[in-house]
């Protein structure tokens, strides 16, 4: 089945657009790389291009759920200790449509929750795209595995 619904991710504007045949269904301020932008293996840095969403991880866990090797450890209320970059409540894991970055499943580059919510809207993550955890749940559930990603070094398109 062909999918209609596109994830658009604007690094200039810190935000993203769930979208179903140009009509804007969801946007979502997000936070990508505070390295920068780039496909190198080890830079922490936000790819940009085409992805897909290959696996999505975290289906009815708790908001909050501790991620570690994409498995549930527990779960993170503010005020707990942290530590950084925590990924929290959903995963949804890129892989790469393009030469230039084919690499990035290799590289563990999702999109997923945060502790560091306050950060969202500035360039804060490891190289993943970070959203508030209400907010991955709710993109979670709107989207199947496939669901095609742009991440582009510009604004999102005006409709």
């Amino acid at each position: 089945m062909q999918q209609s619904k596109i994830i658009h991710v604007s690094v200039p504007e810190q935000k993203m657009r769930l979208l179903d045949k140009n009509t804007v269904l969801k946007e979502y301020p997000i936070s990508t790389s505070k390295f920068g932008l780039g496909c190198e293996e080890g830079s922490y840095k936000t790819p940009l291009g085409e992805f897909s969403i290959e696996r999505k991880i975290g289906e009815g866990a708790e908001e909050g759920t501790v991620f570690k090797g994409r498995k549930p450890t527990g779960v993170w209320k503010p005020g707990d200790p942290t530590e950084t970059d925590m990924i929290l409540s959903r995963i949804m894991w890129l892989t790469g449509c393009e030469e230039h970055n084919c690499n990035t499943h290799d590289r563990y580059v999702y999109i997923h929750g945060t502790n560091d919510e306050e950060l969202i809207g500035t360039q804060a993550s490891h190289g993943c795209v970070r959203m508030r955890n209400h907010d991955i749940i709710e993109l979670f559930d709107l989207i199947e595995e496939g669901v095609r990603v742009q991440i582009e070094d510009s604004p999102l398109r005006r409709y």
